[in-house]
């Protein structure tokens, strides 16, 4: 398992060409994509939980190579509160991207500037050099806009960048509309959760996700080059077997390719 300043020599000494990716998973929901315009981190949960099970494979003040941070939704497991100020000190280049609806207030509690977070919605776009990012609307067990003013704070992320077009859904659920979405594009990769849900882990405030009979159906659907499982290995109580997700893709759609990915390793799409 690479790791800490290992880990950071293999993203840096990685060269991508242009119509290719690489990737590495930090554990949960966080990947590090390397394509040949960008370096983005994807929620990455870099703190030291007292529950995780797989420690931090990074220190926030290693990450001195990223050009982007997303973060999904405001849960520490995404949008890494403790570490994010540390982590745009090491990469002072990086920007922010975030559900528009909570810009302002990260900006205001975490002291980074205003100007390093691009704000994005459901179906609406940024542009920046080598990079579009489109936010796709997520069901963290519920579909809910903001009453007053339509936006998400819950949110996946369409990434086009060097080529390559990448699906990181955030937490999710699949709701009416999600694949329509999702079809505008071909995607080269896509990461989905599969920890599930339950009343159990709803009653203590666990919000669940897509099993992994919903994700498979999902990268059925939308015939990505390749699918990733993540969100279940972290925490006791919300695990999953991603043996059992590829052995459901394998049966039921066996032309879409599945990647189960192992901590801090190359992947190269």
């Amino acid at each position: 398992m690479n790791k800490n300043q290992t880990l950071i020599r293999d993203m840096d000494r990685c060269q991508v060409k242009r119509g290719h990716l690489a990737f590495w998973w930090l554990g949960q929901h966080s990947f590090v994509v390397k394509t040949s315009e960008a370096v983005l981190y994807l929620d990455p949960f870099l703190s030291p939980h007292p529950k995780r099970r797989i420690p931090p494979l990074l220190k926030p003040a290693e990450v001195t190579n990223a050009d982007f941070i997303f973060g999904s939704h405001d849960h520490g497991d995404h949008i890494d509160r403790q570490v994010w100020p540390t982590m745009a000190t090491a990469s002072p280049n990086a920007r922010f991207v975030v559900p528009e609806i909570l810009r302002k207030k990260l900006t205001r509690e975490l002291g980074i500037p205003n100007g390093r977070f691009l704000g994005v919605d459901d179906g609406k776009s940024v542009k920046t050099p080598g990079v579009k990012i489109t936010g796709i609307a997520a069901a963290h067990e519920l579909l809910e806009p903001n009453p007053r003013t339509g936006q998400f704070a819950f949110l996946g992320f369409v990434i086009e960048s060097g080529g390559c077009v990448i699906y990181h859904s955030g937490d999710c659920c699949i709701y009416e509309g999600l694949q329509t979405k999702l079809k505008q594009w071909k995607f080269d990769a896509a990461f989905l959760p599969i920890n599930g849900r339950d009343a159990k882990r709803l009653a203590s405030d666990c919000i669940g996700n897509m099993t992994y009979q919903e994700a498979a159906d999902l990268a059925g659907a939308v015939k990505p080059r390749l699918i990733v499982p993540a969100h279940f290995d972290m925490f006791k109580g919300n695990l999953e077997d991603p043996s059992l997700f590829a052995d459901y893709m394998r049966v039921k759609y066996p032309r879409v390719k599945v990647c189960v990915p192992e901590y801090g390793k190359l992947v190269i799409v």
